[in-house]
C-alpha cells in the first residue's frame, strides 16, 4: 500500500469482535467519523452481533458507510481480493487479538490493536506480532481510550 497516497485513496479496516464491552461501539463510531472526515474510505467488519449493533447505532449510515462480515473480509484478504492501508482491531478478549494477528499475516496494512476491558494490560501482553498497541482499562467510559486513540492518530488538540 502506498504510504504517500492522499487520504481519499487510503482504505481503513475497523474490526469489531464480540460487542460485550460497551466502549467498543462508541469508539468504532468515533474513529469512523474522524477517518471519514479525513477522507479515508472506511470498512467496518464484525461478528453478526457487532454488525447488528452497528446498524442500529447508525441507521442512516452517517459514519459506518460500509459494513461487512469479518469472516468475509478475512477470506477476501486470504484470496488477495482486497487489502487495506490501515487495520484497527478492537480487542477485549483473545478473539480480537486473533483477528488482528490473522489480518497482520494476510495484509500489507499497518496494524493497530485497540485493547480495552478489565484485563487490557494482560491481554495486550499476549500480542506477538508487529503492531501499534493502544491499551486502556476501559469498560463503560470511553474517554481515556478515546484520548489515547486521538494521540496515536494525531487527532489530539495541540497544546502549543
Amino acid at each position: 500500500m502506498d504510504e504517500n497516497a492522499p487520504a481519499g485513496d487510503k482504505r481503513v479496516l475497523l474490526m469489531m469482535g464480540c460487542p460485550e464491552v460497551p466502549v467498543q461501539m462508541s469508539l468504532v463510531l468515533y474513529m469512523a467519523s474522524r477517518m471519514n472526515a479525513s477522507g479515508y474510505r472506511v470498512v467496518v467488519a464484525g461478528t453478526s452481533a457487532a454488525l447488528n449493533l452497528a446498524r442500529i447505532s447508525d441507521p442512516d449510515r452517517h459514519y459506518l458507510k460500509k459494513l461487512t462480515d469479518i469472516d468475509r473480509i478475512i477470506a477476501d484478504l486470504a484470496e488477495k481480493k482486497q487489502d487495506f492501508d490501515l487495520a484497527c482491531s478492537f480487542a477485549h478478549n483473545d478473539a480480537g487479538i486473533t483477528y488482528a494477528a490473522t489480518v497482520a499475516a494476510l495484509s500489507e496494512a499497518r496494524i493497530y490493536v485497540i485493547v480495552f476491558g478489565r484485563n487490557a494490560e494482560e491481554l495486550a501482553g499476549q500480542i506477538e506480532f508487529e503492531c501499534t498497541r493502544i491499551v486502556e482499562k476501559a469498560v463503560h467510559n470511553p474517554m481515556g481510550l478515546r484520548k489515547k486513540v486521538d494521540e496515536v492518530f494525531g487527532w489530539a488538540a495541540s497544546k502549543s
